[in-house]
């Protein structure tokens, strides 16, 4: 197996961002100016871990590409990380919200589209109530707060390294074996650790322990670890999951958010998973802001006996803007015409010939490093062997390799997403896009190598 120079890889990546910086004098210039009106020259404060010295500044994007103020073009395997899922602009979704807009877009008031989005949503997972919400956030934290309500348990658990949006108490990690707040959690109002167990994802015997006590309202899960990067679970997880949540009495809900790549009914429906809810945002919308969470008729039916008409609007659940029509309008249009099962018919067999064509130059230059796929979503990875769990997966991480590849892979026309080597494949993409990533996949790594 060959090994990276790291001399040559600190040299590549001074070169890749001198590069940068010379092909993106409006986008810098940009940056100085944000600097004076926004905290860090960004919208929002992650925006600053982009690769180079400072973020690409868009223009405008359709389809699988965007153009930054410098007027280059790239091609856009990032897709506002699932947001634009659906390919950016697709013409349904704004044909049908540029309509909504023109006869008003807010009301705290139903309109039919939210009916026809809620059987949507029941056909495609299963589960036969929903509601909306803005953000897979706030879809969480409000699945999470109707699990106590109905439980009347304290605790939640999730799995060590999870994401699942600025939820307080997912932000924990173990550290020999001990939960701590994960670095990086900026003023929690609480130790996260007084309202979550944390558990290595495919371990079915600290799955057991956690749930003994029957102290835990849910379980929130991805049913394949993404924000870390894919980690499939074990053969036979799952049904273990479903069945001790169930001797337990423990609700457990599945986030979709970024497993919808697996199909139009998720990982959930691709594998007959039985979750008791179910959370999806970003994508639903073709990038409008809106999410769902949805239960079951059991679920429901509990959640009816402890709640009351007069406590509704003060139960820390929803929102003025949750379920307002012009996310509604971005639902339906999204779901009947954009993230369709023709759609993932295309996208999948993409990924699958973007997953084959980095493993040919891995296999090639002899590198210990493979690739994962989980539907139309595939990420390499800079270790010999897929990790089973989180604690594994952030093992691995190599910072400075990860900003080179990225960048290299920037300055040749190419986004992936951020925080991993991660490629999500939208409806307009072509074989063509996916073989020009494997030719700069392959340019970028013998830079590296003797």
């Amino acid at each position: 197996m060959n090994t990276i120079d790291r001399a040559r890889l600190k040299n590549a990546l001074a070169q890749a961002e001198q590069r940068f910086i010379t092909e993106h004098p409006r986008s810098q210039e940009l940056f100085e100016r944000a600097k004076a009106s926004l905290l860090g020259g960004v919208p929002m404060n992650w925006m600053v871990k982009w690769a180079g010295a400072f973020p690409i500044f868009v223009a405008e994007a359709s389809g699988a590409h965007f153009t930054d103020v410098d007027g280059r073009r790239y091609l856009d395997l990032c897709l506002g990380d699932t947001g634009a899922m659906t390919g950016h602009a697709p013409a349904a979704s704004v044909e049908a919200t540029v309509e909504r807009v023109r006869r008003g877009v807010t009301f705290m008031l139903p309109t039919e589209d939210a009916l026809w989005v809620g059987e949507e949503l029941q056909r495609r997972f299963g589960l036969r109530y929903w509601q909306f919400t803005l953000t897979a956030t706030d879809a969480n934290r409000f699945a999470i707060r109707l699990a106590r309500q109905i439980t009347g348990r304290k605790f939640i658990l999730v799995f060590n390294w999870c994401y699942h949006g600025t939820v307080d108490e997912t932000f924990i990690t173990l550290k020999d074996g001990v939960a701590i707040p994960r670095q990086g959690n900026l003023g929690p109002a609480v130790d996260p650790a007084a309202t979550t167990r944390v558990i290595e994802f495919n371990d079915r015997l600290a799955l057991e322990a956690a749930l003994a006590s029957r102290e835990v309202a849910c379980v929130l899960a991805e049913p394949v670890m993404t924000n870390i990067g894919i980690i499939h679970p074990d053969p036979g997880y799952h049904d273990a999951l479903r069945a001790i949540t169930r001797r337990t009495g423990t609700l457990l809900i599945m986030d979709e958010t970024h497993t919808i790549c697996a199909g139009p009914g998720g990982y959930t429906r691709a594998h007959g998973l039985q979750p008791d809810m179910l959370t999806l945002g970003k994508p639903i919308g073709s990038g409008i802001p809106g999410a769902v969470y949805g239960f079951t008729e059991e679920v429901a039916e509990r959640i009816r006996q402890n709640t009351t008409v007069e406590d509704a609007d003060t139960g820390g659940i929803g929102g003025t803007l949750a379920g307002n029509a012009l996310s509604l309008a971005a639902m339906r249009a999204t779901l009947e015409r954009v993230l369709t099962p023709e759609a993932y018919a295309r996208t999948i067999p993409l990924a699958e010939r973007f997953e084959a064509g980095v493993q040919s130059v891995i296999a090639e230059k002899q590198l210990p490093w493979i690739v994962k796929r989980l539907g139309c979503r595939a990420e390499y990875w800079f270790r010999p062997a897929p990790p089973r769990n989180g604690a594994e997966a952030a093992a691995a991480v190599d910072a400075e390799l990860d900003r080179y590849m990225h960048l290299a892979a920037l300055n040749r026309g190419i986004l992936m997403t951020p925080f991993h080597n991660m490629a999500l494949i939208s409806p307009q993409t072509t074989e063509a896009d996916i073989d020009h990533h494997t030719q700069v996949f392959r340019e970028s790594v013998e830079a590296l190598l003797d």
